[in-house]
């Protein structure tokens, strides 16, 4: 189905495209119709952040900003969908064209700079969820950040009121210090405003774990464009303080991949196929420098069951995807999770 639908979704806006394919696929659970889009994979049980997760397959934060349609992306498949990033204000993100699609490089440019409508309708519309309300096997993530009109200084206030708000919901919370959207954000991954971010978001959770009865694993999200003494300097960080794990990366800003394409100059992120080679090579880096008890999430330029699987090898327990969906639609999960499930048991 989605095969049909693409063409003319593509005719459209992007970013307007994305909201009608979200009402779409909300129609089609609604309507009991998700078995055509995609059929839900076997199990591949994988143990990571000490939580147990159906397949190892996951939903990229940066699609479903509000949390408002996360039963319908949970039945394509996922074993696990990442919403948010969520701000503690809501705010309308930068000004329109924002968004981008590339087929000859089966990419997307973005620069939406965390447009939401703040934690508070995240946290309704997560407790509304079937998910939440009787309780399902997908596991959720939920990606927080700051506002743009906070400094950098008092940024940290806004990630831990967030954590704050989406403790008792959240699997895992996901800090994001990695887009390229919101100006200064990644200053964010400099060595000491890291350390003391994340020494008042552990501090925050040790307060929030004996109310709620649970520690829920804290991950960090960073840029694939980070030098290797950047990446050296966020590995100690990040080991030091033991870190539950981390995402890499996030969208890219180099233009390389895609040097003279009439939209490489549009400023924002780049996902996609153009980001895979990057995106693992920094993976791969941060396996060879971070501790083995922290796990890594690979994510940038899945596209393909075999791309999900060298994300495996790079060093990944986990995957995550959403440029892929735009181009290959809900088929992409079964496919990655069979790739996946052959690698694990070594069938060649």
């Amino acid at each position: 189905m989605y095969g049909l639908a693409r063409p003319l979704l593509f005719r459209l806006d992007a970013e307007r495209a994305h909201e009608l394919g979200l009402q779409a696929l909300d129609a089609a659970w609604k309507c009991g119709l998700n078995p055509l889009l995609a059929s839900r994979p076997a199990a591949l049980p994988t143990d990571c952040f000490g939580l147990r997760f159906p397949n190892p397959v996951g939903l990229a934060a940066g699609l479903d900003k509000n949390g408002a349609h996360i039963d319908a992306l949970a039945a394509l498949g996922f074993g696990f969908v990442e919403i948010g990033t969520t701000t503690p204000r809501p705010q309308p993100g930068n000004p329109k064209p924002r968004m981008f699609r590339l087929p000859e490089h089966e990419a997307v440019i973005n620069r939406l700079g965390f447009n939401n409508e703040g934690v508070d309708a995240l946290v309704r519309n997560v407790e509304a969820s079937r998910l939440k309300r009787r309780g399902g096997d997908t596991l959720l993530g939920i990606n927080i950040g700051k506002n743009k009109d906070t400094p950098n200084e008092q940024a940290a206030a806004d990630y831990v009121h967030c954590l704050g708000r989406v403790y008792p919901l959240a699997d895992y919370v996901t800090v994001n210090i990695s887009s390229p959207n919101t100006a200064g954000l990644r200053e964010l991954q400099e060595e000491k405003a890291l350390r003391a971010l994340l020494g008042e978001l552990f501090e925050a959770r040790e307060r929030l774990a004996p109310r709620h009865g649970r520690r829920v694993p804290i991950l960090v999200k960073i840029a694939p464009d980070l030098t290797e003494d950047d990446i050296d300097a966020s590995a100690r960080v990040l080991g030091e303080l033991g870190v539950d794990g981390v995402i890499a990366g996030n969208t890219t800003v180099d233009r390389l991949a895609i040097e003279g394409h009439p939209l490489a100059k549009e400023q924002g992120g780049l996902s996609g196929r153009p980001l895979y080679g990057k995106s693992t090579t920094v993976l791969r880096m941060l396996r060879s420098r971070l501790p083995a008890s922290i796990p890594l999430v690979g994510v940038g330029g899945i596209l393909s069951g075999a791309d999900a699987a060298g994300k495996v090898t790079a060093g990944a327990q986990l995957v995550q995807f959403y440029t892929g969906l735009v181009y290959r639609g809900p088929a992409l999960v079964g496919e990655c999770v069979q790739a996946l499930r052959h690698r694990r048991e070594g069938v060649r």
